[in-house]
């Protein structure tokens, strides 16, 4: 379960607590009954390394070569092909 910030409006009260997706939000001060306000902060998961991008997921050279590698391969028979027919 996630742990949410919660600060009151009037007192300055801060203090977490851990609650359910489907919990109700807090609404007021457990110290001074006043007005809460849930408080927001960065995310908590950084994804690092290779792998997260699209462009980390394929080799430059690699999607080059391969693209080429067809192309250059499939004129080739049909090149000879008729030199074949020829003699």
């Amino acid at each position: 379960m996630p742990t949410y910030a919660y600060a009151c409006k009037d007192c300055a009260h801060a203090f977490d607590i851990v609650q359910s997706f489907s919990d109700s939000t807090l609404t007021s001060c457990p110290e001074c009954q006043g007005t809460l306000r849930k408080k927001f902060n960065s995310v908590g998961v950084v994804f690092k390394g290779s792998g997260f991008y699209r462009t980390d997921s394929r080799d430059a050279k690699g999607s080059t070569v391969s693209a080429a590698a067809p192309a250059s391969s499939t004129p080739a028979p049909a090149a000879s092909a008729p030199a074949a027919a020829a003699s």
